[in-house]
């Protein structure tokens, strides 16, 4: 039977045919909907993790008890879950390991580009990258089998294409794949110094036997066509050089890490003139010219963002009948939605003029045009940590006008660590938290604060108030953001208080609660033109030469416009 999938679909249908039993994952784009999927199928026990770490820790820890297990998340995550990573690696697996990493070249969803190859070179893991949805399935059962062959964890490496594009699979039936018997085994299982020596020689003789894999594997293939022009490649970058050079010769690489050397030193020989085609860093390149073959790649292709067809034509300056027209498309940056109880916290940090560190999430919207509310953004649970450098560097004089801001899920992901330092070491830090009882920015994955599992059943559920006043703050407040005067009241004096404090702004997302069924109506006659309603920047309203024109279909009649008017040229009416 065939089927349409994304890719991560098609990953999620290689679990399931391989015949694994566990998938952990925390939510990221572009990995997201990997482990969205896997949910679907009664036989894998699923979850979603605090963070990656978690997640890594408890994919591994099935692997020892003898299952097939994944674990998923996006390339920022992999950070977060490295500590494990590199010990896995000398521990090995007993039921396969796959890590499965989508990359986000272009950064559609990321604060940053970063390549999963380096990882792989720099753990010792092996790692495979699909081109297209069938390749993903396969490469997903492929990677079961060669863990449990090669007694190693393997890296599937995806990108936002490969992940979110979509064509046919053939699908198969699932395999029967019975535990593997758990063994006790302290050389192999507990890394300390004296067991990690001798893992590490296993680990040397493992990667030459996976070189030696390499040359033969069916995912490793060479294309002969016109030998003038030779082109090393893989993933997606396959793809769109087939489509500007039908006629070239192709080593199109599956298995990447380690590379086959002989199958390049061959293809090379083959061609006239050598091509690399990667996107991100020169992985593959560096290491073709490390062996003294004369190759060509970021020297005439960009190490930043995307490649596509387009750029690769132009690149090797060839015509092609499929170049992309200029586009003349106005820029569409992203915004808050309508309704989101995100805004209002903003508005009023703005109103105050505070230093905000702030956090990845849907909240970091904040930081732009017009709310201009937040200062820094670094990574996940960073806001917290940021807020106590800045008053240890500058005094507490300077951290009575500093909040940080952190999301309630991105709180749980590390940010109470960061609390705990502020706690430890005697700061004054003002943290808010945005609880929207969702993780939002990645569409609305369930955590440990909402009270539901991965396939949304009941589940004990975190007190945010309970867990912060464990470890040591004494001052804390729920807060509805929609309460303007309440929430500016609070922000003040919690940020003039000289001893940590927590403020937990509750409202649930709008994309959950669906609106109240009200509208924003606008009175021409009351209207000054103060244009206070445009500050906080909701899609909902456009500015008609200083006035609010509201979109109905837009606005979810959450108020906060009409609050701020003091002219009473807004209302709310039910429709």
């Amino acid at each position: 039977m065939q089927e349409l999938l994304i890719g991560n679909a098609a990953v999620a249908r290689g679990v399931w045919e391989a015949g694994a039993t566990v998938a952990t994952a925390y939510p990221g784009t572009p990995s997201t909907e990997i482990t969205e999927y896997i949910a679907g199928y009664q036989e894998i026990y699923s979850e979603w993790a605090p963070n990656e770490k978690v997640a890594m820790e408890v994919a591994i820890g099935a692997s020892i008890g003898g299952a097939r297990s994944i674990v998923s998340m996006k390339h920022v995550g992999l950070n977060v879950a490295a500590d494990p990573l590199f010990t896995i690696s000398y521990i090995g697996t007993s039921g396969g390991l796959v890590i499965a990493v989508a990359d986000d070249p272009g950064m559609h969803s990321s604060q940053n580009e970063q390549d999963t190859r380096y990882y792989a070179r720099a753990s010792h893991i092996p790692l495979l990258e699909p081109a297209d949805s069938q390749e993903t399935l396969d490469f997903t059962k492929l990677a079961f089998e060669l863990s449990e062959l090669y007694d190693t964890p393997v890296i599937l490496r995806l990108t936002t294409r490969i992940s979110h594009s979509q064509s046919i699979v053939q699908l198969s039936e699932r395999k029967s794949v019975p535990l593997k018997p758990y063994k006790k085994d302290v050389q192999k299982n507990v890394m300390m110094p004296a067991m990690a020596r001798a893992r590490h020689h296993l680990v040397e003789a493992r990667e030459k036997k996976l070189a030696e894999y390499a040359e033969t594997c069916p995912v490793n293939r060479i294309e002969w066509g016109d030998r003038d022009i030779g082109i090393i490649t893989s993933g997606t970058c396959y793809q769109y050089a087939k489509e500007i050079l039908p006629q070239a010769s192709y080593l199109k690489l599956g298995f990447i890490n380690p590379l086959p050397r002989k199958m390049i030193e061959m293809f090379a020989a083959g061609v006239k003139k050598l091509y690399v085609i990667e996107e991100l860093e020169p992985v593959i390149e560096d290491q073709v010219k490390s062996w003294g073959i004369n190759v060509t790649g970021k020297d005439i292709f960009s190490v930043q963002g995307e490649l596509s067809s387009r750029i690769i034509s132009e690149a090797l300056r060839q015509e092609t009948a499929n170049s992309l027209p200029a586009t003349t498309l106005p820029a569409r940056p992203p915004v808050l939605c309508p309704g989101c109880p995100h805004r209002a916290v903003f508005y009023t940090l703005n109103t105050l003029k505070l230093t905000v560190t702030g956090d990845i999430g849907c909240y970091t919207l904040g930081a732009l045009s017009p709310l201009n509310s937040m200062d820094t953004c670094i990574c996940m649970g960073a806001s917290i940590g940021t807020a106590l450098g800045m008053e240890k560097a500058r005094g507490r004089d300077f951290a009575e006008r500093v909040v940080a801001v952190i999301g309630d899920s991105t709180f749980l992901h590390t940010g109470i660590n960061g609390l705990m330092d502020v706690v430890y070491n005697q700061g004054i830090t003002t943290t808010i938290i945005l609880d929207n009882s969702i993780t939002g920015m990645t569409g609305h994955q369930n955590h440990p604060g909402t009270g539901k599992n991965i396939k949304g059943a009941p589940s004990p559920s975190v007190d945010l108030v309970k867990l912060v006043e464990s470890i040591g703050i004494n001052h804390v407040y729920v807060v509805d953001p929609y309460n303007l005067e309440e929430a500016l009241k609070v922000i003040e004096r919690e940020t003039e208080r000289h001893e940590p404090s927590v403020i937990i702004f509750r409202r649930p997302c709008f994309l959950i609660t669906k609106g109240t069924g009200d509208k924003a109506l606008f009175n021409n006659n009351n209207c000054t033109e103060c244009g206070k309603c445009l500050k906080i920047g909701c899609p909902a309203i456009a500015n008609n030469k200083n006035r609010p024109d509201i979109n109905p279909v837009l606005c979810v009649g959450c108020g906060l416009c009409v609050e701020l008017c003091e002219h009473n040229a807004l209302s709310l009416k039910g429709v």
